[in-house]
């Protein structure tokens, strides 16, 4: 026996923790870990932790491997006693090695902590939590009494630690024939209604979902008696070169990482070096998910540290990337910190940052290279992406120039601002939009009949987002955006293809006061009625005055009940039109009355919307069909 070995205790002995631990627990419980399987993620971290800190030691001192040169973590079940065992062949633990790694808390002093965590923001929480070593201590949560059975490596000594968390822990010599060769066994006495934690399928899912990556091989053994099954091989397909990757790798990895069926559109896989190391792995899909558009529906980035899963909702891209799937793993962040307290961590806003211009600067290049896939993607996505230009103002501008747009010219294509903008008419200035509903119906809409006549491309803006982004930026490459239902047209000084330099014919004086007898009759239904210059097949049509939404985003605020005091549209009445001038030519005013009402009734319907009272118009209606019929 080492005179080492003469000094250490050979009896049992009981320590009390130096302070109230029962409290302690119940805050980390309660307070730090909202999930409770993250207990085994710790004791896995823990565990992978011991394997690689014996690679290190063996570096220098080769003999600590000795016959069992491979690291390697061993979960067993053995349901019918409701237990669970983590077990590894790492560097293990000495006797005061244990009482330190185990004592933590007590020796650093728990009502210190206590009061710390208990006033502590979630930044300073977060380094509290990795500083006092809480990860081991959440096996509490699911168990009313933990063993620890541990050996050092190159040591002829076993130590056994007891504890049910209480207040006490007990450490003792432990018989060499039923401690590990090398490492640390950690036995839990489950809870009764933690007993699934001792269930294959549980322990199955839980371990590949949250330590599938951690750089040691780990193995399940369902029952006693029964073979291991590898559940994880120790290599995390992010950590190796992109060079040695294959697409289908990639695209196996991406269906595993969140149970999908397509294939990726676009995989964004980097290391980031400098003030602060991570690497990212970063999948955009071919197809919609169901719930895109779920309000409470969060990001699909997974956050690793050190490739330990912590979390899969840390906010790792904004709102209008939710649509991304991947991880990005962390070499900075503290190991042993909640999903709550990381979301604050300074770090985390850099990796954000960094990640989000990555995934954007990927898809302008992906735009630029490979039209056709990137077109997938806006397909998919686009009305998303779009949310970006209203909430990231930071990033607008380069939002703006991923963003495609159906256009009155694009037929079943997509076209750029910039496309946009080079095709601009002589004289136009401002890009013209139509918001509404499908584009397809957008593109019937009388609105659009004066500019099609002049060849001036119209934006179709067919997604809710469009009628709030458009609204807030100044505009494209000096050129504001202008909605086509909203002021007036201005469309005098842009030239028809086939219009001669003589002067356009000057309303006849009987349409002038039929516009001015249509604007008496209305009276407040409307703000104004006007001669139009978009209108060219179309009679009517109403527009929203030149301050204010337009008449879309009017109708969105009205259904969501914020409407307020709505301005009155103005009726526009197209002078050339054959009805228009017949009805000039009428003296009856009767009859004109009914008319002015039957064609505001009219222009409410190619709006989408209904007649105001639809007896009156009904009435109406039959009034003008029995005049014509006489």
């Amino acid at each position: 026996m080492t005179a080492d070995a003469e000094t250490q205790p050979t009896q049992t002995e009981s320590r009390a923790f130096e302070a109230d631990v029962a409290k302690l627990l119940h805050l980390m419980v309660h307070s730090v870990y909202s999930d409770k399987d993250v207990f085994l993620r710790e004791l896995v971290s823990n565990a992978a932790d011991a394997c690689e800190k014996l690679r290190f030691e063996a570096i220098e001192t080769p003999a600590l491997l000795g016959d069992d040169p491979k690291p390697r973590i061993t979960v067993l079940a053995d349901a019918e006693a409701r237990r669970l065992v983590v077990e590894d062949n790492g560097v293990g633990m000495s006797r005061d090695e244990m009482v330190e790694a185990l004592g933590t808390i007590a020796r650093s002093g728990t009502k210190a902590f206590v009061d710390r965590i208990e006033a502590a923001q979630a930044k300073e929480g977060a380094q509290l939590i990795g500083q006092f070593g809480v990860g081991f201590y959440s096996a509490f949560m699911v168990a009313d009494r933990v063993e620890v059975v541990s050996r050092r490596a190159g040591s002829q000594e076993a130590w056994t630690w007891i504890s049910d968390g209480k207040g006490t822990f007990s450490v003792a010599p432990a018989a060499l024939e039923e401690a590990p060769a090398r490492g640390t066994r950690v036995i839990l006495h489950l809870l009764e209604d933690a007993a699934r934690y001792a269930e294959r399928w549980t322990l199955e899912g839980t371990i590949k979902a949250q330590s599938g990556h951690v750089p040691v091989p780990i193995f399940l053994v369902e029952k006693p008696g029964a073979e291991p099954v590898e559940l994880a091989d120790g290599a995390a397909l992010w950590t190796r070169p992109k060079a040695e990757i294959s697409k289908e790798d990639y695209a196996e990895f991406y269906r595993g990482l969140g149970g999908a069926f397509d294939e990726p559109a676009m995989t964004v896989h980097y290391r980031a070096e400098g003030r602060h190391e991570y690497t990212a792995l970063a999948f955009v899909p071919s197809s919609q998910p169901f719930d895109l558009f779920d309000p409470d529906r969060k990001g699909r980035m997974k956050l690793y540290v050190r490739r330990v899963f912590i979390t899969d909702d840390a906010e790792l891209l904004p709102r209008y990337l939710r649509f991304v799937r991947g991880l990005v793993d962390s070499a900075d962040l503290p190991l042993n910190v909640s999903r709550e307290m990381i979301q604050e961590s300074p770090i985390l806003g850099a990796i954000r940052k960094g990640l989000t211009n990555r995934v954007l600067g990927d898809l302008e290049k992906l735009a630029e290279s490979d039209a056709p896939t990137f077109e997938t993607i806006w397909s998919a996505f686009g009305p998303v992406i779009k949310e970006g230009l209203y909430e990231d103002y930071e990033r607008r501008a380069q939002l703006l120039g991923l963003s495609r747009f159906r256009t009155t010219a694009s037929g079943d294509g997509w076209r750029s601002l910039k496309d946009y903008v080079a095709d601009l008419k002589e004289n136009q200035t401002a890009i013209y939009y139509l918001a509404g509903g499908e584009s397809e119906r957008l593109r019937t809409s009388p609105h659009l009949e004066g500019f099609r006549a002049r060849g001036v491309e119209v934006l179709l803006l067919s997604d809710p987002v469009d009628s709030f982004w458009v609204t807030t930026l100044d505009g494209y490459e000096g050129k504001p955006f202008k909605s086509v239902t909203q002021g007036a047209a201005d469309l005098a000084l842009i030239k028809k293809p086939d219009a001669t330099d003589e002067p356009a014919p000057e309303t006849p004086q009987s349409v002038s006061d039929f516009i001015a007898f249509a604007k008496a009759s209305l009276g407040d239904q409307v703000a104004d009625v006007r001669a139009s210059d978009r209108l060219t097949e179309s009679p009517v049509c109403l527009v929203a005055p030149d301050s204010g939404p337009d008449r879309q985003l009017e109708k969105i605020l009205a259904s969501a009940g914020r409407a307020g005091a709505a301005a009155k549209p103005i009726l526009e009445i197209n002078p050339n039109h054959g009805l228009i001038l017949a009805l000039a030519a009428k003296d009856d005013q009767e009859l004109r009355r009914d008319a002015v009402a039957l064609l505001l009734d009219e222009a409410r319907i190619l709006d989408g919307e209904r007649p105001a009272d639809p007896q009156d118009f009904s009435a109406r209606l039959a009034r003008v069909l029995d005049r014509a019929l006489r």
